[in-house]
């Protein structure tokens, strides 16, 4: 009985596509109609007779984005299907990661895309954590590139104590989601109760108000 649950689980996790984020698309593209009432898993097609060249073009990634906006000190701009609506159904967003001095794009995961990302200015430090708790990190300079697997938790951290950096990032997903580690534990909505938090991370009561106070909780 072993034997066989191991060959079906097995036989599973290898089926061709399964791993696959997003499902390959069935036609040349589908530019994403954005003013369509349906709800579906990505966006319905524009009609391709349609299709224009500014639909696959897009200067989103062109702007430094406000660093200053959350006390980690870091902006992500990303494609979407409003700015770039012929990137549907083709299994990839691209990234703009702007850091101020000292900042930090904090541990979080993406639970639906590996990412790859390429520092262009400023020295970053990257990492992950595997599944076995071992960190892999790597010191980023001007054209070096580093992948995060898809649903590890994983951070950049810009090491230059005054000048900004920029990296750019390609995900495996249209829609690759984001979850910062720390936010999702402590600024949940609702929150997780003080007694879970207090024993998972071995703090007191005021402990966990004070991190909830400084995330914005």
């Amino acid at each position: 009985m072993c034997r066989l649950f191991l060959q079906l689980f097995l036989g599973l996790i290898l089926l061709p596509g399964l791993a696959k984020p997003d499902p390959d698309p069935l036609q040349d593209y589908c530019i994403a109609d954005t003013k369509s009432p349906l709800y579906l898993n990505g966006a319905p097609c524009l009609n391709p007779t349609l299709a224009l060249s500014s639909h696959f073009t897009t200067s989103a990634l062109a702007k430094p984005g406000d660093t200053k906006a959350n006390q980690f000190g870091f902006s992500v701009t990303l494609t979407t299907l409003a700015n770039l609506p012929g990137i549907n159904t083709m299994g990839l967003t691209m990234a703009r990661v702007d850091i101020a001095a000292n900042g930090l794009v904090p541990p979080h995961s993406h639970p639906r895309a590996s990412e790859v990302t390429i520092c262009l200015q400023g020295v970053i430090l990257v990492g992950f954590v595997d599944t076995s708790n071992r960190l892999f990190t790597q010191k980023l300079e001007p054209g070096d590139s580093f992948v995060f697997p898809r649903g590890l938790i994983h951070f950049l951290y810009n090491m230059e104590p005054k000048k900004p950096a920029l990296a750019i990032s390609g995900l495996s997903s249209q829609n690759p989601g984001a979850q910062i580690a720390s936010r999702a534990a402590f600024v949940s909505n609702p929150p997780i109760p003080e007694v879970v938090l207090e024993k998972a991370f071995q703090i007191s009561p005021q402990d966990v108000a004070n991190i909830r106070k400084n995330l914005g909780g």
